[in-house]
């Protein structure tokens, strides 16, 4: 074959091969440091193949002889344009739902995209604008999210938080309320649920999803909530 046959080719291909892994290595160490289901060998592998298939679909494109009796074109980027629209099925699978119904995972399902988008676009020779796609999405999720988390508005620095509270007593359950209220919560839904032991005695189980800016350590917080007398029992969950 003409392309195999031609050995110049090979220092470039490897070429982008080399710079695809190496900038799929920034986004894995990303996810890899914050512990993320896919990480560095993921991102490594996407970016790669996608890079390969890349340059196998441009190159395969001028491979096609020509002929008088009929007109054949090709789209360079045929087999490229695929992985896109492969790599949304590893990205559905990175996004999870939780049980209070929270989803997680999106921003590592986007960075699954991101690496497949590294290795199309070095396959397709742009290494400048791909890297500088990097950096970006890189300073980003490091310096100005966390800036936001801490100096944004209160709405962006509130994290979710889960509560479920068990009372006896209905009179007390807006003390309850005062008091979530007063540590910084905003209630954004309350579920109330009568249970009845076998003994008869009766409890009421709260189910509490709110966006939280607490004042207290989670640790401070539950101890505190467990010393009140008309507590019975509590779990709290805050997310990051």
């Amino acid at each position: 074959m003409i392309w195999i046959a031609n050995e110049a080719m090979y220092p470039e291909v490897l070429i982008k091969i080399t710079l695809a892994l190496v900038l799929s290595l920034v986004i894995g160490v990303e996810r890899e440091i914050k512990k993320k289901p896919i990480g560095l060998k993921t991102s490594a592998v996407i970016a790669t193949f996608s890079c390969l298939l890349t340059v196998v679909s441009i190159e395969a494109a001028y491979l096609v002889p020509a002929r008088d009796d009929i007109n054949v074109t090709m789209d360079p980027l045929r087999l490229a344009a695929q992985i896109v629209s492969g790599i949304g099925f590893l990205g559905a699978g990175a996004i999870l739902r939780r049980g209070n119904d929270s989803i997680t995972g999106l921003t590592t399902a986007a960075m699954i995209w991101g690496a497949a988008s590294i290795g199309i676009a070095v396959g397709a020779g742009f290494y400048i604008e791909a890297a500088f796609a990097v950096l970006a999405v890189m300073f980003v999720i490091e310096v100005i999210a966390p800036a936001l988390d801490k100096f944004g508005p209160k709405r962006l620095r509130a994290k979710e938080a889960s509560f479920i509270v068990m009372v006896s007593d209905l009179t007390k359950i807006e003390d309850l309320i005062d008091y979530l209220k007063t540590e910084g919560m905003t209630i954004e839904n309350l579920r109330i649920r009568q249970i009845v032991a076998r003994d008869l005695h009766v409890q009421h189980e709260l189910d509490f999803r709110l966006s939280a800016l607490p004042k207290k350590h989670t640790s401070n917080l539950y101890i505190e909530l467990s010393t009140l007398p008309y507590i019975e029992s509590v779990e709290i969950e805050i997310f990051p």
